[in-house]
């Protein structure tokens, strides 16, 4: 079934980097053979979405091949900290890093969110598991990736809660249709959301993707609306203006 995986924009970009064993970016390359998850759309969004105004010390938790983590780091001058864990997928994060600019500000630990003790962190992101079906695919690191029974949206909260700094911010993206419960585990660890974007495939579609901000104190929600394609094959100028000093030929 393809309704979890973004439907046809999704597909595109994910197809084209499973047929490779890399995904090649402005900036940076990323290796992703060894990983269960691959380069795809909601990933990118979340790294290029990101509030980093003020971020000195980011915490990438579920970083997977390190997309996010590099992502932070072309953007912003902060010290970056991955964690997953899949060994595999540390250790080609760790390469992917070495191989970019930034390696000296980037570094992988493998690691449980529960159980890591890193210190705490002004800007905390997270692409999480968010699959609840009970069927799964036979890989088990694939599984991992995917579902939230290696991740639980109770431990991820509970890791942020205890890991981010009384000032810092907290950004994810889901589904959408998960966010209202997202926003509650959220509140009941004192997470209040500040910032959400709806993410639509065209004008048209209802959003398949909600990306969120949450910080400490209760504020005014800034809410707003992300189109991908103006029309099949045509990227809306918002979503250029976003992922454009990430994506080759973006404006093809």
């Amino acid at each position: 079934m393809d309704m979890e995986r973004f439907t046809y924009f999704w597909r595109k970009i994910r197809d084209k980097g499973m047929r490779s064993p890399f995904f090649r970016f402005k900036q940076f390359t990323i290796w992703h053979d060894r990983c269960a998850m691959k380069v795809g759309t909601d990933g990118v969004l979340l790294g290029a979405w990101v509030s980093l105004r003020q971020a000195r010390n980011v915490l990438d938790i579920g970083t997977g091949s390190g997309l996010i983590a590099l992502m932070i780091a072309q953007r912003c001058q902060a010290q970056v900290t991955g964690i997953d864990i899949d060994s595999d997928a540390i250790g080609q994060a760790g390469e992917n890093a070495l191989a970019s600019p930034w390696s000296g500000r980037i570094r992988f630990c493998q690691a449980d969110a529960g159980a890591f003790q890193g210190g705490v962190y002004d800007t905390i992101v997270s692409n999480p598991p968010y699959f609840r079906e009970r069927v799964h695919c036979p890989d088990g690191q694939r599984n991992a990736a995917r579902h939230t029974e290696s991740l639980t949206f109770e431990c991820l909260l509970d890791a942020v809660a205890r890991l981010m700094s009384e000032d810092g911010s907290f950004s994810v993206i889901l589904p959408a249709e998960a966010g209202e419960r997202f926003i509650t585990l959220a509140a009941e660890r004192h997470l209040y959301l500040l910032r959400r974007t709806y993410v639509h495939t065209k004008p048209s579609a209802s959003p398949k993707r909600v990306l969120m901000a949450f910080v400490r104190t209760i504020q005014a929600c800034e809410t707003t609306h992300l189109t991908l394609e103006e029309s099949p094959n045509v990227y809306s100028r918002e979503y250029i203006g976003l992922v454009g000093d990430f994506y080759l030929n973006i404006n093809a």
